[in-house]
């Protein structure tokens, strides 16, 4: 089987990691459209041959106009538009430069081999195929014909018990005027004969009424099972998947919680339980009429109708849930995270869509209801719901027409105990690692049934500080990795180890969700190594709970999660552009940078995060040569988010300097890695001032300076008479900066600490290179 098609029958998991590896670089739909000629090629051989690449990237135009002409002949407009729109991106970014498309192809099939080669691995310790996207259409196929069964058979009974009615009033009917007549006869003294022939007619409709209702009655029971059955799928398989998959959802994975279809599903089944139940009590209407020895209705019917009651009760009561688990809105990718005093959100739905239960449902939201039973950790804070806590359930709130409830305006008080709040003091979990569960309670009354509904959220975590957000959501991350169990408040008394697979997973997560790129495998590979030591396959390696949080990483003062968490805040708030457009290797070993840049023209530089800033922090490192033609490595001292809030990095990168042996302030970087142009990779995120307007006639306007910030690395020279004439002022900056800086990113040949200067130059020379 080609690659490309193994690869769209892994499971979703490894689905969003090859999404994460096209970009408009390589488009995917150019994979898709080529995947066999694609796979053909020797794309590593013509990354490292310039005639080969181009004979390559002329082939590879070709395969592109002969698939136009094909959709071109389909009449597929839209294939026809995005084809084009992919040609006239290749040919205006790769034809002068045929290599680096061929690289680009040649890493993402690599990339997709390691995905396969990670699944099988998976799969063959889990004793599973990795073809989960072709089973759950099966399974999904499966439930809909046995939904489909269940109406075409409750239809059917319809037709049945209309028949049964008729014969029985036939019966009926019969039975009463013979008794009538037989009454007369006997007063007249009359023969018997016409009597018994009638009374035989009336034995034979007698049979033919029991044969009816007996057949009735067994196929109520063949009836019920197949519901039954359907009902076990919906609750055991779709809807418990759908609860992991939101599980899922709120720790980044991927979004795939829509409940439309699901609640059609259930809805249906609901409704053909109803219309069974009716038909159930038609049975006994009929049997109250007309009744006999060995009635199959007396003998049956109560159990056939507890059991259609008690289906209907658990389908109701499964369909009630928790549409939105609690999210703070501004932190909206933080869900089960709260802070008290807060506004918090959070949204139920009951997958049936009776508009005779519109505005009949009041909810009622509670907080660790069940806290005083066992299932509870003693000690744990206690709180208070404040807000709207009772809402109604109507249709109109939401877009399809659901039944649902949007609770807007929650937020939570602690109670004041004593012990600092607690309830006991003998609390063993500090306040990231308590969990609490909010409750949602209603009744409803349909058709004579009364039915409680309960339902909770997953386990929440309340903090009362920001700063300990980190930590909090850390908690969320492990727990929704490694439990389906939605109530398991006591989870961190005993927190389970997980295996780096798992880990790994939720990491990229981390950024996918919230960026446009994941991580790949180097990267991934690099945070292994900083949580497991060196080694060469992590999967199956475990990783506690401890180690992932609570304890300091080797030679550091910071723990792994905090160190990395820090990190996706810094990509967030102030490099998000550059990480998207997949221009921040990031996370990379020493060993692997320097091997990277080794080999490449000085000039050449990587962007990576620093590996010893507890705050997060990114540098830069580039390759250059000294006066013998020797290749040295350099790099920067980390730039944190307080220097990242004063000047972009963008900006930083574009006009940084360092000062030569001969005081001349010089551009080291050239080439972001493997050879993009600086200013083609980072102009356009460059903040340009437009010009200000001066007036010539206005003496004061017109003797100002033009100036410039720039970010400059100083020579390690103690003379400073050397360095270009500068104001004292300047100079004091200067040396109090470099001799005061506790930097500690050490390069291949020491960190080189950067400072920025504003710097003054007449208007003559405004365009002159810094």
């Amino acid at each position: 089987m080609a690659q490309w098609n193994q690869l769209q029958q892994l499971d979703t998991r490894y689905l969003e990691q090859l999404h994460q590896l096209y970009s408009d670089s390589f488009p995917m739909e150019l994979r898709q459209f080529l995947a066999a000629w694609i796979e053909t090629q020797d794309w590593a051989y013509a990354a490292s041959k310039e005639s080969h690449a181009t004979l390559v990237f002329h082939n590879l135009l070709g395969e592109i106009d002969q698939q136009y002409s094909r959709f071109l002949q389909e009449s597929n407009v839209l294939y026809q538009h995005n084809l084009r729109k992919i040609k006239q991106y290749l040919q205006n970014r790769y034809l002068e430069r045929p290599m680096e498309i061929a690289r680009i192809i040649a890493r993402c099939l690599w990339e997709e081999a390691r995905l396969l080669q990670v699944a099988a691995s998976v799969s063959q310790q889990a004793g599973q195929l990795p073809q989960h996207s072709s089973v759950v259409t099966e399974k999904q196929r499966i439930l809909e014909d046995n939904l489909q069964d269940v109406r075409k058979r409750v239809q059917d009974l319809e037709h049945k018990i209309k028949v049964l009615e008729n014969l029985q009033d036939d019966f009926d009917f019969n039975y009463k005027t013979l008794k009538s007549q037989g009454d007369v006869q006997d007063l007249n003294g009359n023969s018997q004969t016409a009597t018994r022939q009638k009374m035989a007619q009336l034995e034979q409709m007698l049979t033919a009424l029991d044969q009816m209702r007996r057949q009735i009655v067994a196929d109520l029971a063949a009836l019920l099972s197949t519901v039954e059955f359907a009902q076990k799928i919906l609750m055991d398989e779709e809807l418990a998947e759908w609860k992991r998959r939101q599980q899922v959802a709120c720790i980044g994975g991927p979004p795939n919680i829509c409940l439309d279809r699901l609640e059609n599903w259930i809805t249906s089944l609901a409704e053909s339980q109803l219309q069974t139940r009716q038909q159930i009590k038609k049975l006994e209407e009929l049997q109250q009429k007309v009744s006999y020895k060995g009635d199959p209705i007396v003998h049956h019917r109560p159990v056939l109708e507890e059991r259609i009651v008690e289906l209907f009760r658990s389908l109701i009561r499964s369909a009630f849930v928790v549409e939105r688990q609690p999210c703070m809105p501004m932190h909206p990718d933080r869900p089960l995270v709260i802070k008290t005093g807060v506004q918090f959100t959070t949204k139920v739905r009951l997958l049936v869509k009776f508009p005779e239960l519109n505005y009949q449902l009041k909810i009622k939201v509670a907080i660790d209801k069940d806290s005083g039973d066992g299932s509870s950790l003693r000690g744990s804070r206690k709180f208070n719901i404040l807000g709207t806590n009772t809402k109604v359930m109507n249709m109109e709130e939401s877009n399809n027409g659901s039944l649902s409830a949007e609770f807007k305006h929650l937020t939570l008080r602690e109670q004041r105990c004593g012990n600092g709040g607690r309830a006991s003091s003998d609390a063993s979990l500090i306040v990231t690692e308590e969990l609490h569960l909010i409750t949602f309670e209603t009744e409803v009354y349909h058709q004579g049934l009364k039915i409680d509904l309960e339902n909770s959220s997953l386990p929440v975590v309340v903090i009362s500080n920001i700063c300990q957000m980190p930590n909090a959501w850390a908690s969320i991350l492990w727990y929704n990795m490694l439990t389906n169990n939605p109530k398991n408040v006591n989870f961190f008394t005993k927190p389970p180890v997980a295996t780096w697979d798992q880990v790994a997973e939720i990491l990229s997560w981390q950024f996918s969700s919230t960026t446009k790129r994941g991580l790949d495998m180097e990267q991934l590979a690099t945070l292994a190594e900083k949580l497991l030591g060196p080694g060469q396959n992590y999967s199956g390696c475990q990783i506690t709970w401890a180690k992932f949080c609570k304890e300091n990483m080797p030679g550091k003062a910071f723990s792994f999660w905090v160190w990395l968490d820090n990190i996706i805040d810094l990509v967030k708030k102030f490099i998000l552009s550059l990480w998207n457009d997949g221009y921040i290797i990031g996370f990379i070993s020493k060993e692997r940078e320097r091997a990277l840049l080794n080999v490449k023209p000085p000039g050449t530089f990587l962007l990576r995060f620093s590996e010893s800033n507890k705050e997060g922090g990114i540098t830069f490192t580039w390759v250059e040569k000294d006066i013998n033609g020797k290749t040295q490595i350099q790099s920067v001292e980390p730039y944190t988010k307080q220097q990242l809030t004063n000047m972009s990095f963008a900006d930083i990168i574009i006009s940084y300097k360092i000062m030569d042996a001969t005081n001349i302030l010089v551009s080291p970087l050239v080439y972001l890695y493997p050879d993009i142009p600086k200013e083609e990779a980072f102009g356009k995120y460059c903040c340009s001032e437009p010009p200000e307007a001066i007036d010539p006639n206005d003496p004061e306007t017109f003797a100002y300076l033009k100036r410039k910030f720039i970010c400059v690395t100083p020579t390690n020279s103690g003379n400073t008479s050397d360095l270009f004439p500068m104001s004292p002022r300047t100079l004091d900056s200067l040396m109090h900066c470099g001799n005061n800086s506790d930097g500690n990113e050490q390069g291949a040949a020491g960190g080189l600490e950067s400072i920025t200067l504003d710097m003054e130059y007449a208007t003559d020379y405004a365009s002159s290179p810094m």
